[in-house]
């Protein structure tokens, strides 16, 4: 019993130390080696050297191209303006009476096409808050139509997305980011019909009501100029590149690269031995948003060299902040695994029968703990995956279908109020968690739903 208070606590503290605005990258590892010192002292020094480090040291050696080209994408699409024109044309497409429906359509474009979640929010703001002024729509309603486009299910649900919720799962169970694509099809399907029925249910009571748009915001944009924009299928074009050759390379991959491979680099040197299966959909998300940049350079040379050094050390902070927060918390996981305590909660989860219903409840509940879905996704993985694969194995499972329902899983509970997109979204958006937060938390909270419902999809038709 000892044991796993030890564990609790620790997850707590960090947790408490998270929601309090701390840095997780000096919190966890002092919230593992608290929970090791407890359980043994003279581990304490071993475990952080050559346990906790060397598990962090992996997840970056894995993930971190992957957060750098994404931020540097996500930033050369803004400043080369690509952003903007894509916003404007979906706006002008769809017309202001479909508010909501654009601003999704619009962060899902930009996701799903590789755009970092955080510049998202960033750059669809000014023209989504300009829409929901013009068209009279709550501005509370805002944050909530922004996470359903961006925080839901091109994050994690449709196959082939390039973000990093989609990725981490790969290199456990050796599949691809095109995992069970029927299944994270419907899945998405499943998030947007939901979630737009809740947004707009959520309008059309405030109009009822005879809200507006309301007065006394803070950090109201200016109006948005429209000329001058880039021509919308340029803006698209290396979106739908990264989206496209993800797909293409993840193939290519696989026919060109075996499992294992040696290398010699000098004749008669050593020959370097290496696993390839595990990281070829890595690869394949790199070289999709190396030809995405490379495609901003080619049509926006001149919009972007003046502001490419000062904008890629922003992107670059942004992406090594990310990685670090992640790792951390990815090597926080690794020790909690190795805990006494952890296998009390170990044999807990086992005892839920279904092993994919086992998958989704650790994987959800540790992210929504976490606040964060690639933290709680890592933290799943790295501690209970070996115990995921010999149970989807008894039971016939395909390793694709763990793929899916683990990242699915990771992005729902993870919108707890400590969670940083969401406080991130809020900063930028200037309202507060009692304005906006039960939108956020609704509009994805309906992927945890989405997960069993996959998972009900699974057992009763064998689709993947």
């Amino acid at each position: 019993m000892v044991s796993f208070l030890i564990c609790v606590g620790a997850l707590a503290f960090l947790i408490f130390m998270a929601y309090r605005g701390h840095s997780v990258i000096l919190f966890a590892p002092l919230a593992a080696l608290g929970a090791v010192l407890l359980t043994d002292p003279s581990a304490v020094l071993p475990v952080y050297t050559n346990y906790f480090m060397t598990k962090m040291v992996v997840f970056v050696q894995l993930y971190f191209p992957v957060f750098l080209l994404g931020a540097i994408f996500g930033k050369v699409i803004e400043m080369s303006g690509f952003a903007k024109s894509i916003v404007v044309s979906v706006i002008k497409l769809l017309g202001p009476q479909r508010a909501i429906v654009s601003i999704v359509t619009v962060c899902a474009l930009l996701t799903y096409g590789g755009v970092s979640l955080f510049v998202v929010v960033f750059a669809v703001y000014p023209f989504a808050a300009e829409m929901f002024r013009e068209a009279n729509i709550p501005k509370r309603l805002l944050p909530g139509a922004i996470a359903l486009g961006s925080f839901s299910f091109t994050m994690d649900s449709l196959p082939g997305t390039p973000q990093i919720q989609n990725i981490i799962p790969t290199t456990f169970f050796k599949t691809t980011g095109l995992a069970a694509p029927v299944l994270g099809t419907l899945g998405a399907l499943f998030i947007i019909v939901v979630g737009l029925t809740y947004l707009e249910w959520r309008r059309r009571a405030a109009l009822a009501k005879g809200e507006g748009y309301g007065t006394g915001h803070i950090l109201e944009p200016e109006a948005i100029p429209d000329e001058n924009l880039v021509n919308p299928f340029i803006a698209i074009l290396p979106l739908v590149l990264v989206g496209v050759l993800n797909i293409v390379f993840t193939y290519g991959m696989k026919s060109f690269y075996p499992d294992s491979i040696q290398v010699t680099l000098t004749p008669g040197g050593t020959a370097i031995a290496a696993q390839l299966a595990s990281v070829r959909a890595i690869w394949a998300v790199i070289g999709a948003l190396l030809i995405g940049i490379l495609t901003v350079f080619a049509f926006a040379w001149r919009a972007i060299v003046s502001k490419f050094a000062d904008g890629s050390k922003a992107a670059i902070a942004g992406a090594l902040l990310a990685t670090m927060n992640t790792g951390t918390e990815y090597g926080f996981g690794a020790v909690m695994a190795v805990l006494p305590g952890f296998l009390l909660i170990s044999h807990a989860l086992g005892a839920i029968p279904n092993p994919l219903v086992n998958e989704a409840i650790s994987v959800t509940t540790l992210a929504g703990l976490t606040g964060s879905a690639s933290g709680g996704l890592s933290i799943a993985l790295a501690a209970l995956s070996d115990q995921f694969i010999s149970a989807a194995q008894a039971y016939h499972i395909p390793m694709e279908v763990l793929h899916r329902v683990a990242s699915m899983a990771s992005g729902g509970m993870d919108t707890l109020p400590h969670n940083g997109a969401v406080i991130t979204l809020l900063a930028v958006t200037g309202l507060t968690h009692r304005q906006s937060y039960i939108d956020i938390f609704a509009v994805t909270v309906t992927k945890t739903v989405a997960v069993f419902f996959v998972i009900a999809v699974y057992y009763l038709t064998g689709w993947v």
